[in-house]
């Protein structure tokens, strides 16, 4: 069984479909395709139902799954300990949701490369669901995600407390003005794609709210969110520091919560036991920024 047709089935379990994959794996569809049919045929059984939405994984596939995440995990940990000598140093691949990537980040990759300049550090944006994927799958050394998380083979360490608040055009000056001026269905939820904690928690909201039934539209971008927002198109649930520094800031209505809603931690995450030089001076960077709350 070759390691590569394992990590391209991990790739599509988590992506959905091939051409997502492909674009993760910076390789071509043909070949992700290509190796997908060879690990099925070499196994004996079918992984993958295709479908128009993409693909989805069979019994048999949900079963090879966590051995799949092991391997490709337990790969890329030997390469790195095989050559960490002490000194940070090589390639670091850290995830984060993007919201967290456009603020918080920033000073932080900034305090990381002064300190650690041989480290090879690469940042991917996906969703929490994505991003814990990463992580159990070895793709990911460490990301940023929203909690709560609890997994056995997963450690956590308390990052940043963010407010999340709802955000809607100008139009609607209160909270009750919006519940009370939208159609019956409740306006459109401006989204995320599925995975994301963010858009979870907005959709709880609606079924309070009486909105079960209202729209839903994925944007793929902050500023697409906060402007389609702005041009009236819905609402959407953001962190409080996101909105308040993005440039349409004053184009939106920014909406408080009550704290059950409103209180979110975002965790950075690792394979429990996997630490080297690298990923140790993230933490030690990371553990010293004024933003970061003990664990």
């Amino acid at each position: 069984m070759e390691l590569s047709d394992i990590q391209t089935f991990a790739a599509v379990a988590r992506a959905g479909g091939i051409t997502r994959a492909a674009e993760e794996l910076n390789t071509v569809q043909s070949n992700v395709t290509q190796r997908v049919k060879a690990l099925e045929a070499e196994i004996g059984t079918v992984l993958f139902e295709r479908h128009s939405r993409g693909m989805t994984l069979t019994g048999a596939g949900k079963r090879l799954l966590p051995y799949a995440q092991r391997m490709a995990a337990l790969s890329r940990e030997a390469v790195l300990a095989a050559r960490d000598d002490g000194e940070p140093k090589g390639p670091l691949a850290i995830g984060s949701m993007e919201t967290t990537a456009a603020v918080r980040l920033p000073p932080l990759l900034a305090d990381f490369h002064r300190n650690f300049p041989a480290v090879r550090l690469s940042l991917r944006t996906a969703t929490t669901t994505d991003l814990v994927a990463g992580v159990l799958e070895g793709a990911l050394d460490g990301a940023f995600v929203a909690g709560p998380i609890a997994h056995a083979d997963l450690s956590a360490t308390s990052a940043f407390r963010e407010e999340l608040v709802l955000v809607s055009t100008r139009r609607w000056a209160s909270l009750a003005e919006l519940r009370a001026g939208t159609p019956e269905s409740g306006p459109t939820a401006l989204v995320f794609r599925t995975g994301c904690t963010y858009r979870q928690r907005l959709e709880q909201i609606f079924v309070e709210f009486g909105w079960p039934s209202a729209a839903r539209f994925e944007l793929g971008t902050l500023d697409g969110m906060i402007g389609c927002v702005a041009a009236g198109m819905g609402v959407t649930l953001l962190p409080r520091a996101v909105v308040e520094r993005s440039a349409m800031s004053g184009s939106v209505t920014i909406h408080t919560l009550g704290p059950s809603h409103a209180r979110v931690e975002t965790l950075f995450i690792q394979r429990a036991g996997h630490q080297y030089s690298a990923l140790k001076g993230f933490i030690s960077c990371l553990k010293k920024d004024d933003d970061v709350i003990a664990a």
